[in-house]
């Protein structure tokens, strides 16, 4: 299939969208920040559970004030921290030598880009006022992200076309310490970057009296999120992403690009809406595929484990399997990846594409059903089967129940794969085997 019209042009699409450069800086500030997204999830489930547990009235509300305090400082920022990432890292993928200047203006022209009034509810009050001259957390936080993320890109792309701009380069000379120089030669292009946006911003407030938050919020993120991270969407994207295995090629790839930012966004919701005990929004959401698509890694490979030491005669198979088994618990696969072989493995292709799909779909319509509650706390990707689910859904107990049954049906769906497998591979080493005669 590789040496196919098709598969040589499919490889070359993937690659040039992993290697694109604003999709990899993307990719790259998000895995920067989602140890803070787990802390906050881990601290919402302490807060809503263990707290619960041990404290009563006042006591409560001061004990929990401690993860109040955590989710301030992850959840309700979440636009400024990953704008900030966003103007690092593609200053650095652009081979920009001044990456913290580009983080600086990345965020500043965020908070230029925020409404100065905001209507609040006191505490107390049961109607809202508006207050002028603070920043809101519904700004800040898990509502302004994408908002964040094209500012990030916008704001960084100017700034570095504007810093290599001789003629708006101030030099002190070579007396003076590199950080003070630094700053001078940028100081011109971070006044007209941010001016300029500030001017932007004057305009959207005096002839709509709106701002850029809520326009991108309303008009962009939702759409895009609604489609993406909806059920077809999500199906779609992550199938052609596992395809890429097939080829060599790391999912990442397409997923890390394109569908984990939207999920990562829904997860980011789902644990506000959760602590702030609203509706939880988003059924479909980070924890949620990685529950269900990674058992024991991309394509399920633990159930192909299972079911090798249920099904396969060959040696080989079976040895890779032993020595991959403990690192698939902790949804680590690459020993199955390129050892069993699943790249370029045509026999394997069909459960191991089909299989997270189908976990994905059973875990959204348990959902929907209210067969199992949403999945509300971003656990690590690490996390063994079971023990993610129950955790991501707040100790539902259904939730490892319906992940036992994908886990089941992925083993019964691999085990003919395997036999096939099996005398595949015995055809090709009879065939090597007549060749050297």
């Amino acid at each position: 299939m590789e040496d196919t019209k098709f598969g040589k042009g499919f490889i070359k699409v993937a690659v040039a969208i992993g290697n694109e450069i604003h999709l990899r800086s993307l990719r790259d500030a998000f895995a920067t920040i989602m140890p803070l997204y787990i802390l906050a999830g881990l601290a919402t489930l302490i807060n809503n559970t263990v707290f619960l547990w041990l404290f009563k009235g006042d006591t409560l509300a001061k004990v929990q004030y401690w993860g109040t305090m955590l989710a301030n400082a992850t959840l309700n920022i979440s636009s400024l921290l990953i704008a900030t990432m966003i103007g690092y890292f593609l200053a650095k993928n652009r081979g920009f030598d001044k990456p913290l200047a580009a983080a600086m203006v990345s965020m500043a022209t965020l908070v230029v880009m925020m409404p100065n009034t905001v209507n609040l509810i006191p505490d107390g009050a049961k109607k809202a006022v508006d207050v002028s001259g603070v920043l809101s957390y519904s700004n800040m936080g898990t509502g302004g992200m994408f908002a964040g993320i094209i500012m990030g890109l916008l704001a960084t792309e100017l700034f570095i076309k504007v810093s290599k701009i001789k003629k708006l380069q101030i030099s002190l000379g070579d007396q003076i310490p590199p950080a003070v120089a630094d700053s001078f030669n940028v100081l011109i292009p971070i006044i007209l970057v941010l001016s300029f946006f500030a001017i932007i911003s004057a305009l959207l407030f005096g002839f709509t009296g709106m701002n850029l938050i809520s326009l991108i919020t309303t008009f962009i993120q939702e759409p895009l999120r609604g489609v993406g991270t909806g059920i077809v969407g999500t199906l779609i994207i992550y199938t052609l992403a596992n395809l890429l295995w097939l080829f060599g090629i790391h999912f990442s790839v397409i997923y890390s690009a394109i569908l984990e930012p939207l999920l990562i966004i829904n997860i980011v919701q789902n644990t506000a809406a959760f602590s702030a005990g609203h509706a939880i929004p988003n059924v479909i959401n980070l924890s949620l595929v990685q529950s269900f698509a990674l058992i024991g890694g991309s394509g399920g490979t633990l159930c192909l484990l299972i079911a090798t030491f249920i099904a396969s005669r060959n040696r080989a198979s079976k040895n890779v399997a032993r020595l991959a088994f403990v690192p698939g618990l902790f949804n680590i696969n690459e020993p199955v990846i390129f050892g069993y072989p699943i790249v370029y493995n045509v026999s394997l292709i069909f459960p191991f594409i089909f299989l997270p799909s189908f976990g994905i779909f059973v875990a959204w319509l348990t959902t929907v059903l209210g067969w199992m509650k949403p999945m509300v706390i971003q656990v690590p990707w690490t996390t063994p089967m079971f023990l993610n689910s129950f955790l991501a859904t707040k100790g539902d107990w259904r939730a490892p129940l319906i992940q036992l049954v994908v886990f089941i049906f992925g083993i019964l769906l691999y085990i003919p794969f395997v036999k096939i497998n099996d005398k595949v591979v015995a055809r090709q080493v009879a065939a090597e085997a007549a060749a050297k005669d």
